[in-house]
């Protein structure tokens, strides 16, 4: 049985996020928590009926394909051919979907970017971090907001379940969790069709103290907190989120 190990580090994200077996382990997230929140975002920021929003790290573009159904004109933007590939049998002529590098502002302002479900921290060099930041902000227009919704790393790190083993389309994902330097690390291994298999994700533990550090840095105004996708108050250790309202 041959072996299959990606997991080098430095840009995990390219190859775990390209992987079919990504999408299988993920694709029971909640469609209808995920549908709630964006309700309670736009409702929130009180976007224009004909607003332009960019998904910012849309992945096969739920969210994005949800903002367009509710009237919005939607961008998703990712790294991962494979997503994009997958997303872009939904365009229409206001979903657009497009292979592009987070670090690097778009060309189009818009209305709104949102970052969701933790897609943020992926890099190794704290820098691309930083770059991230200042490309949302350059990404926004004149009355533009941005929004970054974030695990909340003190509630992960308190209630990390160790192991795990999740079973989806008869494939075993074997999962370990833990803290090492700053990161919090997913190990996932499996097997599937005659090949072992071995990807690790590492984001970084980033706190709500961090964004505000860097936020400043980049010259950003952070004008509200969330802790869950209702928009309840953040708790820092008891909300399983950390959601940033900026501009």
């Amino acid at each position: 049985m041959s072996e299959n190990n990606n997991t080098q580090t430095e840009n995990w994200f390219e190859t775990w996020f390209n992987s079919p077996y990504y999408h299988i382990l993920y694709k029971d997230r909640d469609q209808t928590e995920a549908e709630h929140f964006m309700d309670n975002l736009t409702h929130y920021l009180n976007l224009p009926d004909d607003a332009k929003i960019l998904d910012l790290a849309c992945g096969k573009g739920r969210h994005a394909i949800y903002l367009n159904q509710l009237g919005y004109d939607v961008t998703g933007i990712d790294l991962s051919e494979n997503s994009i590939a997958e997303a872009s049998k939904f365009s229409n002529e206001k979903l657009h979907f497009k292979v592009h590098d987070m670090r690097v502002h778009t060309e189009e302002k818009y209305d709104a970017v949102f970052n969701l479900f933790t897609s943020f921290g992926y890099f190794e060099n704290e820098e691309d971090n930083f770059k991230t930041l200042l490309a949302i902000k350059e990404s926004l227009n004149e009355y533009g907001f941005a929004v970054i919704d974030f695990m909340n790393a003190n509630y992960v790190i308190n209630n990390l379940v160790p192991e795990e083993v999740k079973t989806v389309d008869g494939i075993d994902f074997n999962i370990q969790r833990y803290v090492r330097d700053g990161h919090i690390f997913k190990e996932i291994k499996f097997e599937a069709q005659g090949q072992k298999f071995h990807f690790m994700e590492k984001v970084r533990a980033l706190t709500l103290t961090d964004f505000e550090q860097m936020m400043e840095k980049a010259g950003i105004f952070l004008l509200d907190i969330f802790g869950d996708y209702k928009l309840r108050k953040f708790l820092k250790n008891d909300s399983e989120r950390l959601i940033m309202i900026f501009k």
